[in-house]
């Protein structure tokens, strides 16, 4: 089963570094969208900083990284890992379908791994995709699934076990269950001052495949299985 996973989890920023970037209309639009569920007297500012960059309709994404279990030459079990990122979304969007083309060519069957990808990570790639007319895949073709056809390995769905309500970070969870986590000099909400202030892209790959190796971990937990050492991690260009 494990190695008919694919591990992902992706970076996301707002369309434009801040709401005065926008033009009115898109201004209008954001705040229609946002009016429900941030304090009135949040500033339109303050409001697009801390929520356009998890909105697909007001975002974009500039990182995703992946990962799959493999057996090395040792018969161990270890983890493959590539990030696709950039500024040219287009280009994430359609290496990332190439690469799970692939992997659904070979495990037809192949399952999307992650820490709350059922919610957020999936639809969001899944949006993003019809917002650049990129075609949906067949096996992102979710719209019309019933929720227990929807098959994916959630490492917070399976926290949940049937708790609904329930939700818990990666962050907190790896460390309830004595993970190394990858919370090290930046944490999600600092993404976007990383890549619009400092222009550091590769300090947010970095970032990203940390989460993904906890995840690999986590799941590891779950099966009880030994977690994975660094010498088994191997990155791909």
């Amino acid at each position: 089963m494990l190695t008919q996973l694919l591990l992902l989890d992706i970076e996301t920023v707002p369309r434009f570094p801040s709401f005065a970037d926008m033009d009115s209309g898109w201004q209008g639009l954001f705040l229609d969208k946002i009016a429900k569920t941030v304090p009135e007297e949040m500033n339109p500012e303050e409001m697009y900083r801390k929520k356009a960059g998890i909105l697909a309709e007001f975002g974009k994404i500039i990182c995703i990284s992946t990962a799959f279990f493999y057996e090395n030459e040792a018969g161990q079990l270890s983890l493959k890992m590539k990030s696709i990122a950039g500024n040219d979304e287009v280009e994430i969007l359609s290496i990332f379908t190439d690469l799970c083309d692939k992997m659904y060519q070979h495990h037809h069957g192949f399952q999307f791994g992650g820490h709350n990808i059922k919610e957020f990570d999936i639809p969001y790639i899944c949006r993003r995709l019809l917002i650049n007319r990129l075609p949906l895949p067949e096996y992102l073709q979710l719209h019309d699934k019933k929720p227990w056809e929807v098959k994916m390995f959630d490492t917070l769905n399976w926290w949940k076990f049937g708790d609904n309500k329930n939700y818990v970070s990666l962050h907190l969870l790896a460390n309830v269950l004595g993970i190394p986590t990858s919370k090290s000099d930046i944490d999600g909400s600092m993404v976007q001052d990383v890549y619009y202030k400092e222009n550091n892209l590769p300090r947010i790959v970095d970032y990203c495949q940390r989460d993904v190796v906890v995840t690999a971990n986590v799941i590891l937990r779950f099966m009880d299985q030994p977690l994975l050492g660094e010498d088994r991690i191997v990155v791909v260009a």
